[in-house]
């Protein structure tokens, strides 16, 4: 079967004869390409914000999984969150075939061994779970032993590909395509269907962390201050929704302990940090819903 991923682009064939200048352009036209394809996937990448939303808030898990770059680039995304938005380490998971030798050099065999796969996932994965695999082809073995895990033990899953026709979509509660269609380079997907990868998985991450209220507005408040400079940006945070002014900020997140969704409730209420923890701890963590409760019954 032809893949589209793998197709030849026959206005790129010059691409060896090109100069400098020429083929830098000639690349970044391609890129130019990718937000266009994942604009089309939005449904579906909402569809499965939602699925993600649910898990988590049920206690479940979401796994990230993938071969190569695409592995690569689920444990860039897995990472970050976090550090980003104070989620704990276990609710996102990242899974590369091979395990973190792959990530600094490229171990190609191992995406093949579907039983090998479908034995990590059975060890990793729960009822409930959410599994979100990338695959560039939509075809990938170690994918395919994964998913297949998943529907064993009642995982949802979720399959962002390149390829309109992938034979992974099939079973998948929420199919994610970015067709990006032939690279500029025939069959080096890290180009434009990484790309796309990647903004999927931000753009989902993203979704999934403001709609459990991790975020306040459109600001990181449930960063984690672990260093001079997202010290610095807390405290920026905090005089910025609430108008306060920095020393009282910074009295306040000491008072908080350091929690910055605590410190924010009581620059915005007037309330103690433990009126505000349990505002917050009774809004499920939603900064306006905790703001909001507090006033009311305070009026």
């Amino acid at each position: 079967m032809s893949l589209p991923t793998e197709a030849r682009d026959p206005r790129n064939a010059d691409l060896d004869l090109l100069d400098t200048p020429a083929l830098v352009a000639r690349i970044h036209a391609a890129d130019a390409t990718v937000p266009g394809a994942v604009a089309a996937a939005l449904p579906d990448i909402a569809r499965a914000v939602d699925l993600a939303v649910a898990a988590l808030r049920a206690g479940r898990r979401v796994h990230y999984a993938g071969a190569g770059s695409s592995g690569r680039l689920a444990v860039l995304d897995a990472a970050e969150i976090p550090p980003t938005f104070g989620v704990p380490d276990d609710r996102f998971v990242a899974h590369i075939a091979g395990g973190e030798a792959a990530l600094r050099r490229a171990l190609e065999s191992v995406e093949d061994d579907e039983a090998a796969a479908r034995a990590e996932f059975a060890a990793a994965l729960a009822a409930g779970d959410l599994l979100l695999g990338l695959a560039a082809s939509g075809r990938t073995p170690y994918l395919a032993g994964a998913f297949a895990a998943a529907v064993e033990l009642g995982a949802a899953t979720v399959l962002v590909t390149s390829n309109p026709a992938a034979p992974l979509a099939a079973g998948r509660d929420v199919v994610i395509v970015a067709d990006t269609g032939p690279e500029v380079l025939t069959g080096s997907t890290r180009l434009k269907a990484g790309t796309a990868q990647k903004l999927v998985l931000h753009t989902f991450s993203t979704a999934v962390a403001v709609r459990l209220g991790h975020t306040y507005s459109n600001l990181m408040i449930g960063l984690r201050a672990t260093n001079a400079k997202l010290r610095g940006r807390s405290l920026a945070m905090l005089a910025e929704a609430s108008g306060a002014a920095p020393g009282e900020c910074a009295a306040a997140l000491a008072e908080a302990g350091g929690e910055l969704k605590t410190a924010l409730v009581m620059l915005l209420t007037g309330a103690p940090a433990g009126a505000a923890r349990a505002a917050l701890d009774g809004a499920g963590g939603y900064v306006r819903v905790a703001v909001e409760r507090h006033l009311r019954y305070q009026g």
